[in-house]
């Protein structure tokens, strides 16, 4: 490590404690790199705006994001709500098992866990504490945990991230997050089943049966959604971006013309949220893209490379290691930097050792996700803590038996590849 490269991560550090963002914080230590080095400073704009204008992946973001909006929007995710609650409300801790199902539906829909969480996560929270049915800080933490879902099964921005820094076909990096997104969920749902024995959860009123097909046909078209979306991508019909602005422009026609849910004012607000949503996320990849610069000059990747290929470390020791690196590192980091910053450091290695570049997408984004919900820093607890309104301890003393469950699930798609590239291969992946 030379000492401009050391020079410039101190910088990074200090202002991000100094409290600007993390995007312009590596901005800013990466212009200081290339001053120390001689190097012409106008390369960071370079870059930047290289790496900004190139990608047409990265117009995939905004346009899920907006879609996600419009769904929060309108009334679909009301009647999703009660859809998923018609299919699981009715056994012990019912309300708390229709807390992953929307997760799960939702995923199809939403691409982030913080939008999640913002958004039904809020709403099952109100839910599950009227009357006192469930503690606060157990809701709050079951609202925390399955909003890392959404993330895993497609769309997802993370793994379209993941796409940009590794070069991954993001069709099939979506084929290989759904069977691990729906172990997560059912690995809670069980937990859920054994606690609400256990802890003596409320058994929620029966919706009769007759009233199911009413409810499936309400949130119909909010369910085609997913099914449309991956239609598209995988008949080769769009590409990922384009699909991304299908969805949008589906949940706004289902929302304004088939609820009659959203006015304009509605819209408005919608496209605003996007757009800051959009400019938070893009200074951070931005900022990631300068950075990366500097560490291809300071050739850390094959240093590194080099440094683990002594090591002799097989694929099953080096992906045990990359999941405690991040799984560490998801304590302190934000999930976004991780993938932009720190993933493609691996990437080499992974590639050198043969290990399939979809298999550790997945794996990277599960870890990530964790992540959100590890103590100390996890942006989850942070988000959920200030929607409850409850002491950060008291959440995370709930979180824990979720987190134990979900590494063990993590494990299991670290080490069973098939889990995650059965669904590629069927679909044609030659990986």
């Amino acid at each position: 490590m030379t000492t401009a490269f050391a020079l410039a991560l101190a910088a990074i550090v200090v202002l991000s404690l100094l409290g600007l963002p993390i995007g312009h914080a590596m901005i800013g230590g990466s212009i200081l790199y290339l001053y120390a080095k001689g190097l012409d400073i106008g390369t960071a704009a370079e870059q930047l705006l290289n790496g900004m204008y190139s990608s047409f992946v990265l117009l995939a973001i905004p346009l899920f994001i907006l879609a996600a909006e419009f769904m929060n929007s309108g009334s679909i995710m009301d009647r999703l709500l009660r859809f998923c609650n018609a299919l699981v409300g009715r056994f012990r801790g019912g309300l708390a098992q229709v807390n992953v199902v929307q997760s799960i539906v939702f995923a199809s829909m939403s691409g982030s866990a913080l939008a999640d969480a913002a958004g039904s996560g809020k709403l099952m929270q109100s839910m599950m504490t009227r009357d006192g049915k469930y503690p606060p800080a157990y809701a709050a933490a079951l609202s925390a945990v399955s909003s890392v879902i959404g993330p895993i099964i497609p769309p997802s921005i993370p793994l379209v991230l993941f796409a940009l820094v590794s070069d991954t076909s993001i069709g099939y990096l979506f084929l290989g997050g759904i069977i691990p997104g729906l172990l997560i969920g059912a690995v809670q749902s069980g937990l859920i089943a054994y606690s609400a024995r256990t802890r003596n959860f409320p058994v929620e009123e029966k919706v009769p049966l007759r009233e199911l097909p009413r409810i499936t046909w309400e949130a119909f078209p909010a369910l085609m959604m997913p099914v449309i979306l991956l239609g598209l991508l995988y008949s080769g019909v769009t590409t990922p971006t384009e699909a991304a602005a299908a969805a949008a422009f589906y949940a706004l026609v289902v929302s304004a013309f088939l609820y009659r849910s959203i006015g304009w004012a509605d819209v408005y607000r919608s496209l605003l949220t996007s757009a800051r949503i959009t400019i938070s996320i893009g200074m951070l990849i931005a900022g990631a893209l300068v950075f990366n610069y500097v560490i291809t000059v300071e050739n850390i990747p094959k240093t590194l490379s080099a440094a683990l290929k002594a090591y002799e470390l097989s694929p099953l020791a080096f992906l045990l290691a990359a999941n405690l690196l991040l799984l560490v590192l998801g304590c302190f980091l934000e999930g976004t930097t991780i993938l932009l910053v720190i993933v493609p450091v691996l990437l080499p290695t992974a590639a050198a050792l043969g290990i399939d570049p979809v298999h550790f997408g997945v794996v990277v984004v599960v870890n990530i996700m964790i992540g959100l919900v590890t103590p100390p820093y996890g942006l989850l607890l942070f988000m959920m803590v200030k929607i409850a309104e409850i002491p950060l301890k008291d959440l995370v003393r709930e979180v824990m038996p979720f987190l134990w469950v979900m590494i063990g699930a993590l494990a299991l798609i670290t080490f069973v590849p098939e889990l995650v590239l059965w669904l590629p291969r069927l679909l044609g992946y030659k990986g």
